[in-house]
Formats: C-alpha cells, structure tokens, sequence
C-alpha cells in the first residue's frame, strides 16, 4: 500500500480544508520526511486524518470512535486518503456532520464511501462495510495498519 494524498477538513485544531501529496515534490522526491512543529500544530491530526480516512477509526479518541475530530464550532468534517494497493489506485473517504449545517445540530451518521479509480465508480458498499474492504485490498486491518504503518 502506498498513500499517494490526504485530504481533510475540520478536524481537530486544523480548520478549514487541507491537502498533502505525497506523490507530487517536493515530498514524492524526498523518499524520507519528518512531520515536524510545536505542540498543538496539527502533526498528530494528519495522522488521524489518514486512519479514519481509511477505517473510520482515529486511536486517541473516544474509544476509537472518531466522533470528537471535528473542529469546534464547525458543522462538518471529512478525511479522504486516496492510495494505490496492487496495482490500482483507490479513494476512501469518511465524512460527518450535524443537522442542518449548523454547528451546535445534532451529530449525523458517519458515512463511509470507497471509490475505485480503476473502474471510475463508487463501490456500492454499506459505509459499515468500507473498512473491511479497505483492509482486503490493502492487507491491513487497522491494528495491522497502527502497528506497521503509523
């Protein structure tokens, strides 16, 4: 499995919307890099934003339960991770909200897509079954994925 980019809006002290790629320079060319910053910058959240991107899991919150990531005051929040796993490149994405876009409504369900690039669609899978399929494509299920790639 490679990570090729993460995408992300609202979550933890990081507002607004943001984008990484690692398969653009200056980061493709590095081969290694440190995410580096003082406390309180953000490192920890790009990280979580990769594992409930992909699982829907983030470990330092709530049980695993991501439902604490989004950014106070705010009505929305996503995490997309697009990655490339035997030979064909994917897109998972995790995304919450409250009713009526408003930022004291009441927390949504969490919804879960994975789309496929290869056959340009959307999988048709229940947001519950993403994870899974997440981990048979990639070979990782979560704790495999804390352990050796986090």
């Amino acid at each position: 499995m490679k990570i090729l980019a993460v995408r992300f809006l609202n979550l933890n002290s990081l507002k607004g919307e943001h984008e990484i790629r690692f398969d653009q320079s200056p980061l493709a060319d590095a081969g290694l890099f440190a995410i580096t910053g003082p406390t309180g910058a953000g490192k920890t959240t790009i990280l979580d934003a990769i594992t409930v991107g992909l699982y829907g899991m983030a470990h330092r919150h709530n049980n695993e339960r991501p439902l604490e990531l989004m950014t106070r005051h705010t009505a929305e929040c996503y995490a997309e991770v697009e990655f490339e796993a035997g030979g064909k490149v994917y897109r998972s994405k995790w995304h919450l909200r409250r009713s009526r876009g408003k930022a004291d409504g009441k927390i949504q369900p969490v919804h879960m897509e994975l789309y496929d690039f290869d056959k340009d669609e959307l999988l048709d899978l229940k947001p519950s079954e993403v994870p899974a399929m997440v981990a048979e494509i990639c070979g990782l299920d979560y704790s495999q994925f804390l352990r050796s790639v986090m």
